[in-house]
């Protein structure tokens, strides 16, 4: 045990303040129904071989998923403003997220596979959470930049020529939504494995 974990805070302080959660629950939302009319205007011009079920798909048709996809596209760029601002700001990013040994993240990895990953303190991540965090913040900025990308290749032609094009911005944006996705199952999966973690997403303590 270091000197800094040895220095814990008071037994009824925030592990997450008030802007963090917050964020999270708005954020939550925005992402849901951005993949769920995304997956209903993909079906709408299939990159692979396969569409996503009508039942899963928010939308109905094309103009409706796109209806609700830039409506949900607002709120997560002013939540994803609000929350990246405050984390940078208020050091909550160094502190939780850095640093990410490689060493690490394969010892949590080999321990998460033997069911043998500790759990005791939840106000500290260990190396596979801070890697996950990390990376599903970059992909929220990807997402979203390829977004643009996709949606005014014209107006953004440049940043869609950072893409590689429009068609590679279209796989981009893809690949980022299923990471995302990716993301969002182990996460809901933790949380049901250690449900003091959702309580604490719910009421900070």
């Amino acid at each position: 045990m270091t000197a800094e974990t040895m220095t814990t805070t008071p037994a009824d302080a925030a592990i997450h303040p008030v802007w963090v959660r917050a964020c999270h629950w708005i954020n939550a939302l925005a992402i849901l129904v951005m993949i769920g009319s995304g997956w209903q205007i993909y079906d709408a011009s299939p990159l692979f071989k396969f569409e996503f079920s009508k039942h899963i798909a928010l939308g109905q048709w094309l103009g409706g998923a796109l209806l609700w996809h830039f409506a949900a596209m607002w709120v997560l760029v002013i939540n994803g403003i609000v929350y990246v601002t405050l984390g940078l700001a208020t050091g909550r990013f160094r502190r939780k997220l850095l640093p990410i040994y490689p060493s690490q993240v394969l010892a949590d990895a080999k321990a998460a596979l033997s069911f043998k990953l500790a759990h005791e303190d939840i106000s500290h991540y260990n190396a596979m959470q801070k890697l996950l965090y990390a990376g599903v913040i970059l992909c929220g900025i990807v997402i979203v930049l390829s977004g643009l990308s996709i949606w005014k290749p014209v107006q953004f032609q440049e940043l869609t020529a950072l893409f590689g094009g429009y068609d590679v911005a279209r796989y981009v944006h893809f690949f980022a939504m299923s990471a995302i996705v990716g993301f969002l199952v182990v996460h809901v999966a933790l949380a049901l494995i250690v449900p003091r973690n959702l309580r604490a997403m719910v009421v900070g303590h």
